[in-house]
């Protein structure tokens, strides 16, 4: 009885590490998945991908938005913490440029990153919380770098989110392995534009935050 019972304690670790890895098998799975195919991959091919069923899947991550937020938490942490750097910087316009520079390539770096980022979740919190975090930094570096005489006064949050959507446009359309130099030219061209100097006036800005730029497509859970 003694060997018996010696062996008893390790079979309930056993579903609890199974779990586990089937966890961290699906968040691999998305995360590629979302990386070079974007975020419209099927629920059904990250399974797949995993090499677990749909069920092990929706009992980890009842909803694609739950997955999604866990795949890209540590994207919005950094992206925050980008705009925390350049706004740590001293130089107000190398900071705003050091901003739209890495977050750029971050678009680049990883296809799901946009609509990821970009996409409004009312259920997901922590997802709403580091967009804010980051949204709020966008705001405090642009009106920075405006009051320094750097950034042309009429720029608006709202074109850092045209930025956005232009870039993953760029980044979409070109040959295989000419995404980030694309992406790098096209963000150059637009950061001359955006400085300070003999401008002409544009048109209104258009109403835009994060979560108006890219809206989750219907019928794309499966």
């Amino acid at each position: 009885m003694s060997t018996r019972s010696s062996r008893l304690p390790a079979a309930p670790g056993r579903p609890r590490s199974d779990a586990a890895r089937n966890r961290a098998r699906l968040l691999q799975a998305a995360g590629e998945a979302f990386a070079t195919a974007g975020f419209d991959v099927p629920m059904a091919a990250i399974a797949r991908r995993a090499g677990v069923g749909m069920a092990t899947l929706y009992r980890h991550f009842p909803t694609r938005e739950q997955l999604v937020t866990e795949v890209f938490a540590d994207r919005f942490q950094a992206c925050a913490a980008v705009a925390d750097e350049a706004f740590a910087d001293e130089d107000p316009w190398r900071g705003f440029c050091t901003l739209v520079t890495k977050v750029s390539a971050m678009q680049a770096a990883d296809r799901g990153f946009t609509a990821a980022f970009l996409t409004a979740y009312p259920d997901a919190v922590d997802h709403e919380q580091a967009r804010a975090r980051a949204e709020d930094g966008f705001v405090r570096l642009i009106d920075r770098a405006v009051a320094a005489g750097a950034l042309r006064p009429d720029f608006a949050v709202a074109d850092l989110m045209l930025l956005l959507v232009a870039n993953d446009a760029v980044i979409v359309a070109a040959p295989a392995g000419q995404a980030p130099a694309a992406s790098r030219r096209l963000v150059a061209y637009l950061l001359q534009s955006f400085a300070a100097g003999h401008t002409r006036p544009l048109p209104p800005p258009p109403r835009l935050r994060l979560h108006h730029v890219h809206q989750p497509r219907t019928g794309g859970s499966g």
